[in-house]
């Protein structure tokens, strides 16, 4: 299980981590936490985690500050072969203070799990890494990671199937920089307000605004610049209702029943989510049989249209007067903790926890085993 990770998410990663520790059928699989450290590294925990939600894990960083956790370094070897993970002593061993590194052991694994969120977990990176090493994993491969991940090249993708999508534009941040007032006119004469600023490449809604006026477009482009170098600016739904439905298989993948976010906040940022327990969700959404159907359809559009594998979330707009739907977006690797959405939704439709986690990962067993039918040399 690798958790944790150097993300804005990474709170939101230990809490799904744990709901996975808890539930796992300890009579089939023998679970190994990995947690990936907000400097990078990779720590072979000396236990799993154990809080189960976003806001405890931040409560607990706002109360005592980030406090160290033990464990022993390992890495993962970008190559095939029975060591799946190496364990290293790091040592300062000369006078100068450079370390030495001595390797200790390996440690064969049968399948890794991520369950990271954000870039350098949900982004493609991890699963190029695993993808070298010849590992199974659970989960999307590189290609959906990467374009589930940036929310403009899975928008290019969408309008390509025929989704439907709100109006929306890019901004970089060197435009942005080169020339504020360009950029802030052509925004609204393209999109008009209210509209929502995102960085490209984060999730948990970290970094959104919704904009109601100019003088307070730059601020929100000044602040999802924090995140990321490249924003992704929509027009708003007119009244929005959030809907979101679950995707689970490979070749042949399932959609769950649609659910409603009923955010306590004018939409579902990330204290809305995580911090203030206010949101409620409704499962099954209030949808006619025609509605209902259509989001489940389109959810396996999208999840088609990335090249999705094992899981993902995906979440719509529906324009209350007017019963409109949009895709919103697709989540990779959703939040995981007994009581996020994808979860929930899956229990709505006959599929508890723990075999929703033994199903992703006879999933990823499956599409190894297929991988390794393919030639590597035409020798």
């Amino acid at each position: 299980m690798l958790y944790g990770g150097r993300s804005g998410e990474h709170e939101v990663s230990l809490a799904s981590a744990a709901s996975v520790f808890a539930s796992i059928d300890r009579a089939a699989y023998e679970p190994v936490p990995i947690r990936i450290e907000k400097d990078g590294r990779w720590l072979l925990a000396d236990r799993p985690p154990t809080i189960s939600s976003a806001a405890e894990v931040i409560d607990e960083v706002l109360t005592d500050g980030i406090r160290p956790r033990g464990g022993r370094e390992v890495f993962l070897p970008p190559r095939p072969g029975h060591d799946t993970l190496v364990l290293v002593d790091r040592r300062d061993g000369r006078l100068d203070g450079a370390e030495t590194v001595t390797a200790l052991t390996g440690l064969g694994l049968d399948v890794i799990f991520p369950v990271l969120h954000g870039p350098y977990g949900e982004d493609g990176t991890i699963q190029g890494l695993l993808e070298l090493a010849n590992v199974p994993y659970v989960g999307c491969g590189v290609l959906s990671s990467a374009v589930g991940m940036d929310k403009s090249v899975m928008k290019v993708l969408f309008e390509a199937r025929g989704l439907p999508v709100t109006e929306w534009r890019v901004v970089r941040r060197r435009a942005w920089m080169a020339d504020r007032g360009g950029v802030s006119t052509d925004v609204e004469s393209a999109l008009g307000y209210p509209l929502f600023v995102k960085p490209a490449n984060l999730g948990s809604s970290v970094g959104i605004s919704k904009v109601a006026c100019r003088d307070a477009l730059a601020p929100a482009i000044e602040l999802a610049l924090q995140f990321d170098h490249k924003l992704v600016v929509e027009a708003a739904v007119p009244d929005a209702r959030e809907i979101e439905c679950a995707v689970l298989g490979n070749d042949d993948p399932e959609a769950s029943v649609p659910g409603e976010v009923l955010p306590s906040r004018e939409f579902y940022d990330y204290h809305a989510k995580y911090i203030d327990n206010d949101s409620q969700v409704q499962i099954p959404a209030q949808l006619t049989d025609a509605e209902t159907a259509d989001v489940r359809r389109l959810a396996l559009v999208a999840f088609d249209a990335i090249e999705g594998a094992g899981l993902a979330r995906v979440d719509f707009l529906m324009a209350r007067g007017t019963g409109r739907l949009f895709v919103n977006e697709i989540n990779t690797i959703p939040g995981f903790t007994t009581i996020s959405m994808y979860a929930k939704l899956w229990e709505a439709t006959g599929v508890d926890y723990s075999t929703l986690v033994d199903r992703l990962i006879h999933l990823a067993i499956a599409r190894h085993a297929e991988k390794q039918e393919l030639k590597t040399s035409v020798f």
